[in-house]
This record gives C-alpha cells, sequence and structure tokens, in this order.
C-alpha cells in the first residue's frame, strides 16, 4: 500500500517536490474524516479512490482497465525525482513477482530499491490516458493492474523499499501486490 509510506518526514521517508498534500485537506477537503485528512501534514499527495459520484464517476468509471477498491489510499500527484520508503516484513526469502494498481496520464518510468540499492532499473508504466473520455480531469482516473511488473529478490526479515518516479509522473500508485514465484 503506497499511502503507507515510511514515518520520517522529508529527506528520510519520502522526498516531495513541494511541502503541501494535494489531496489530504486540499482536494479531499477537512471534515474530520479519517480518509480526507490522511497524513493531511506531509508532503505525499495522498488521496483515495471515490465511487458512485454523479453524474460523473470518478474512479468507478467505464475507461477503467480494472475497478479498484473503493476508498482506496493512493499517492498521486506524483512528479519525477520524488520517492518514498515502505518497510515491509520479509516472512521468507526467495523472488517475488510484483502486480501494480495504478493510473498514469502520461506514461513514465519508476524504479525500485530494495534496502538502498537499485533492484529494477527503470520500469515503463505505460499510460492509461484515454481519449475516449471526454472528461478532462477524468484522465487520472483510469486505473490498470501491471501484471508481474517486475520480479525482485527479497530476504527474510525488514526490508526498505524505495519508490522512484524517475519520468512523466502524473501518476496514482495504489499497491505493490507481491508473490513468491519459483524458479
Amino acid at each position: 500500500m503506497c499511502a503507507y509510506y515510511d514515518l520520517g518526514g522529508e529527506g528520510v521517508a519520502y522526498h516531495d517536490t513541494d511541502p503541501q498534500n494535494h489531496g489530504s485537506g486540499e482536494l479531499n477537503k477537512v471534515d474530520g474524516t479519517y480518509l480526507n485528512e490522511f497524513r493531511i501534514h506531509e508532503g505525499v499527495d495522498t488521496s483515495y479512490t471515490k465511487f458512485d459520484r454523479k453524474p460523473n464517476p470518478i474512479d468507478d468509471n467505464p475507461f477503467d482497465k480494472v475497478v479498484p477498491p473503493a476508498e482506496l489510499l493512493y499517492v498521486g500527484w506524483t512528479e519525477p525525482g520524488e520517492w518514498f520508503n515502505i518497510t515491509v516484513n520479509v516472512k521468507r526469502s526467495g523472488t517475488y513477482a510484483a502486480d501494480f494498481l495504478y493510473t498514469s496520464n502520461r506514461g513514465g518510468t519508476i524504479s525500485i530499491d530494495v534496502n538502498g540499492k537499485d533492484a529494477t532499473g527503470p520500469l515503463e508504466i505505460t499510460s492509461t490516458k484515454d481519449p475516449a473520455d471526454t472528461v478532462a480531469w477524468r484522465q487520472w482516473h483510469h486505473w490498470n493492474l501491471a501484471s508481474q511488473l517486475f520480479k525482485v529478490r527479497l530476504n527474510k526479515g525488514k526490508t526498505v523499499l524505495t519508490v522512484h518516479i524517475l519520468t512523466g509522473g502524473n501518476m496514482n500508485l495504489a499497491y505493490f501486490d507481491f508473490k513468491q514465484v519459483h524458479e
């Protein structure tokens, strides 16, 4: 879950190009709810999937390649040079393939570090922009699942993954789903 990136602040747990969270507290107005105020005082831009909005559906729209879960937190408003850490506890050493739930208005590349070392090189993220969708702002809400976007060797125990936005930006990053593969 990308929105559950590590604690520690700018330059330690993440780098964002500006200190404002453009989702929580800005797009999603302060109203005392968990989803609208999630990590509101941190620079990483977070939001969540919104369903059943009329007249224009947002994240449950007909241009989705896959329909994401409702009220799923995600990292958005990404720009090249930004990054965030996610600490995970690996139960078994092995090689893992990762599926990736995302949107991308213009395509681009990301990379993943494992414990501070590049583990993937640049990973191509296919644009989800669809010219058939005439609602301009919704171009940021066409969800897709990249099946086995990458494979990586992970050792048992605490592991820090760093997600880097290399090129393109304008992506919403929901989650990586790791499944152990047998080689």
